[in-house]
């Protein structure tokens, strides 16, 4: 049983989640339309297959390369409000796995805590306002109690992934207070955010990885 996502473990993961948004991308995208701009899906999408084709060529000997590359793309070529906060997202991933050889569990609830942190500063949103934070928050618990009960990599991220689509399916319960779902108020109640559920798909996707 791995104990860390090794870089090739890394690649698995960045692969299962391209492919995953891209398939749902038009779900991702009528999400958006019925409590949005109607962008979302297609601005992701994107911004990742231009992150797949700059990953082709690179040498990924550090657990961080690669989410480091899917920021600066991002960061780059991304469209709409949500495509430079998942930049800075990954950016967090990639600082923290720079120099090792692995993401141990404790680095991902360590990336993942940081990466929280970020997006609460830059979009100035907080659990309950019914944004991709309320994935995150809920799967950073998972993580930082999984790490506290000494649980394995695997165990820890299945309780994240389940943790993570939780909180994006409760979105659908909130009235957003942030972004553009704001605007259009109760109308977007039974729809959850689609920037939730793509945290929560990244999260899955990592899952998988290790599990492969």
């Amino acid at each position: 049983m791995a104990e860390q996502l090794s870089p090739s473990h890394v690649q698995r993961w960045v692969d299962g989640f391209v492919d995953t948004v891209v398939e749902k991308s038009d779900y991702l995208t009528d999400l958006d339309r019925r409590s949005g701009d109607g962008d979302f899906g297609t601005n992701m999408v994107t911004a990742l297959r231009r992150s797949r084709e700059a990953m082709a060529g690179a040498e990924a000997t550090a657990a961080g390369t690669l989410f480091q590359i899917m920021s600066e793309t991002f960061l780059t070529h991304s469209g709409g409000t949500s495509g430079p906060l998942f930049g800075m997202w990954f950016r967090d991933f990639g600082k923290v796995g720079a120099d090792a050889g692995g993401f141990t569990l404790a680095m991902l609830d360590e990336a993942t805590r940081k990466g929280w942190t970020t997006v609460t500063r830059l979009g100035s949103a907080s659990v309950g306002d019914r944004t991709m934070v309320d994935a995150i928050a809920p799967a950073s618990d998972a993580l930082t109690a999984a790490v506290g009960a000494g649980s394995g990599l695997e165990e820890g991220l299945r309780a994240a992934a389940s943790a993570a689509r939780e909180g994006a399916e409760e979105t659908s319960e909130l009235v957003g207070r942030r972004g553009r779902t704001s605007y259009v108020g109760a109308s977007a109640l039974g729809i959850p955010d689609p920037g939730a559920v793509t945290i929560a798909l990244f999260y899955r996707a990592a899952q998988e990885a290790v599990g492969a």
